[in-house]
């Protein structure tokens, strides 16, 4: 069993900490806390083992009628792999306490590329990852370009890519920066950090994005356009993005017309939050003229990472394939394996 911990209990924390509860070969050790707040109650009536993240936390919580397990230097001292959690920009400090507890560590996308020298999306660079100390995995936008463009570009080649990204304003539970009532270039300069995000996982293929904020919470919304290789129709792309993991192909004629309508899929289908792990593509949208290829991409934020952290788990403890792994993982959120 591959022992786990989840520094940080937020909107990716709370979903991983889940996953790893689902994995055979898994033990969910415990999570970090902060401070007393109802999810921690949840997860305490889930039968999560809650650690507070110092000593000052520590007292705000039992003070509240906690009984935790300990600090984060606890947890620590009990896990093979901590998975990092906490907000951005604290990937410094947290890298200095996991590497004096010799405990490998799974970083996110909020994080630069240089704090572990490796980013991650299981079906285009797991081999990788594998035996490494650290890793990141990258953010919910690189993902769902990783994924498509690394497709396309195994079934039929991607010399150039191009996308625009319209990105929700926030998380649905976030009322600090939303609703907002405009259209927000984030940013204003061209690429967004994403361009650069996608190339150190997808190594050699030139791409520029752009991106604005919509006042939405309901997923992300990708318009691509792939310079391909060779000359070729649009079924072979979606062919090829509908051969791969971990992508899946909807169509307007059959109700999905919106994002929203995504998110009520994964309602109907029971996921739990209503979570999309998969790149979800529009059929329909697939065209290519002059080999230019265009297509929709949404991209839920909240749960597209869940399915990659899960797999840099057991990169980094090393001893699976990644074709193993990606199937334990799929089989066990309910992810149609192709």
């Amino acid at each position: 069993m591959i022992r786990v911990g989840v520094n940080g209990y937020g909107t990716i924390g709370r979903r991983v900490a889940d996953a790893v509860r689902k994995q055979k070969d898994m033990e969910l050790v415990g999570v970090t806390g902060a401070h007393p707040h109802y999810k921690y109650a949840v997860a305490k009536e889930k039968g999560i083992p809650i650690y507070a993240l110092d000593m000052k936390s520590l007292q705000a919580f039992n003070a509240a009628g906690y009984n935790l397990k300990g600090t984060l230097n606890d947890l620590l001292q009990r896990v093979d792999v901590v998975v990092d959690g906490s907000p951005e920009e604290s990937g410094v400090t947290n890298k200095a306490a996991y590497q004096q507890a010799g405990v490998k560590a799974v970083f996110q996308g909020g994080e630069e590329h240089e704090l572990t020298g490796e980013s991650f999306v299981a079906q285009c660079n797991f081999e990788r990852a594998v035996g490494k100390s650290m890793v990141r995995v990258v953010s919910c936008n690189t993902t769902g370009l990783c994924r498509t463009i690394g497709a396309v570009d195994k079934g039929v080649g991607v010399s150039r890519a191009r996308a625009v990204l319209a990105r929700r304003a926030t998380d649905p539970d976030d009322v600090k920066k939303g609703p907002i009532d405009a259209v927000v270039l984030d940013p204003t300069t061209v690429p967004s950090h994403h361009a650069p995000d996608v190339q150190t996982v997808l190594k050699g293929i030139p791409v520029v994005t752009m991106a604005f904020k919509v006042p939405t919470t309901h997923m992300h919304l990708h318009s691509v356009i792939l310079t391909l290789k060779k000359d070729a129709a649009a079924d072979e792309v979606a062919g090829a993005l509908q051969a791969a993991p971990r992508i899946i192909l909807v169509d307007g004629k059959s109700g999905f017309r919106s994002t929203a309508n995504v998110m009520d899929w994964a309602r109907e289908k029971g996921r739990d939050r209503n979570d999309v792990y998969e790149a979800t593509v529009w059929r329909d949208s697939v065209t290519v003229e002059d080999r230019e290829a265009y297509f929709f991409l949404g991209v839920h934020q909240e749960a597209i990472v869940v399915p990659e952290n899960v797999d840099a788990i057991r990169a980094l403890a090393g001893g699976y394939t990644r074709e193993e792994s990606t199937k334990l993982t799929d089989d066990s959120l309910g992810i149609a394996h192709r």
